[in-house]
């Protein structure tokens, strides 16, 4: 890694001082080399250290929301499975998560930066209206790839489903609305909120998404499973909400839209994961080229739908969507 132009000036005058790189004096190359070895670890280091802390803080406020859900859930259905009561229970801890997120309670000096990095702004209604219809387009879009995926390598389907079998309706309907609460809203908090707004005082907004993304796919490895084919959607579902969050310069517009797709796939798309052709027994049907024609078409759509947000978004004025405070 090349040395920063900053640091030529300096470091060339401390190889001119006399001796140090005559000939017959390998100290003084040597000591050329570990200066500029050092130059290159500290400029390593400028890129870790953001990246590894907005991977720290994106797993460990996500995991927060799933752990303490995970736990209210599994007790709920093991000592009382005909009182849902894990669900009020749950609807308060996630008002004192985004209320504690937000920037309020304890300790007050770092009240101002957690508002900053959950970036909870309202933005004018134009905005929201364009956030929602892109990211609806894209659902549709995303819904299309998921069948084509499934239908490709035949890993489908989402393992916390069977984990509801032979308990009461109502927990079953109530723990999915509830768990299509907690996931969006602690996932857009914690990735496109405190993860994305760090990597973006750092990187460029293409390289934010990026990381972000990555991060958001490999959270959900652990429940949903490791496949390529699953690791690639949710990345291109974190590319998706992590742009209308850059555009629109808030979290909020992606929630309800994260919310209607949870609750799309947890009622329609992954039950009938199981009844789908695999295209490498019995070659694609008809539903299959249905779902690759939705893709095409929701997707430009959706696009071309972002591109005029992107386009509203530079018309307003900075405040309006402006990110997370740099300095």
């Amino acid at each position: 890694m090349a040395i920063p132009s900053g640091s030529h000036s300096a470091f060339g005058q401390s190889l001119r001082k006399p001796g140090l790189l005559q000939a017959g004096n390998p100290d003084g190359y040597e000591l050329a080399r570990v200066s500029e070895q050092r130059v290159s670890l500290s400029a390593l280091a400028g890129h870790l250290k953001p990246t590894g802390l907005a991977a720290l803080l994106s797993f460990g406020a996500a995991a927060v929301g799933s752990i303490t859900w995970g736990a209210l859930i599994v007790a709920n259905a093991r000592l009382s499975p005909s009182i849902p009561w894990s669900v009020p229970v749950m609807a308060a801890v996630l008002l004192a998560y985004w209320w504690y997120l937000g920037g309020r309670g304890w300790p007050r000096r770092t009240r101002v930066a957690r508002a900053a990095l959950l970036r909870a702004r309202l933005v004018p209604a134009r905005v929201f209206g364009l956030a929602w219809l892109g990211g609806g387009l894209a659902l549709v879009a995303l819904a299309g790839l998921w069948v084509v995926l499934v239908q490709l390598t035949g890993s489908g389907g989402n393992p916390t489903e069977s984990q509801l079998q032979g308990y009461p309706l109502i927990l079953v309907a109530l723990a999915i609305a509830m768990g299509s609460l907690v996931s969006p809203i602690t996932e857009e908090a914690s990735f496109r909120g405190y993860a994305q707004v760090i990597l973006e005082r750092r990187y460029s907004p293409l390289i934010a998404i990026a990381i972000s993304s990555a991060f958001f796919a490999a959270w959900h490895g652990p429940t949903q499973g490791f496949f390529w084919s699953k690791l690639l959607f949710f990345f291109l579902v974190g590319v998706v909400f992590g742009t209308i969050a850059y555009l629109t310069g808030s979290t909020l517009p992606a929630i309800p839209v994260h919310i209607a797709g949870d609750l799309v796939f947890f009622i329609a798309i992954w039950p009938q994961d199981a009844h789908r052709q695999l295209v490498g027994r019995g070659g694609t049907d008809i539903w299959f080229w249905i779902s690759v024609g939705q893709v095409v078409v929701f997707g430009l759509l959706a696009v071309l739908t972002l591109r005029i947000l992107a386009a509203i978004r530079l018309a307003l004025p900075a405040k309006a969507t402006a990110g997370a405070p740099t300095g």
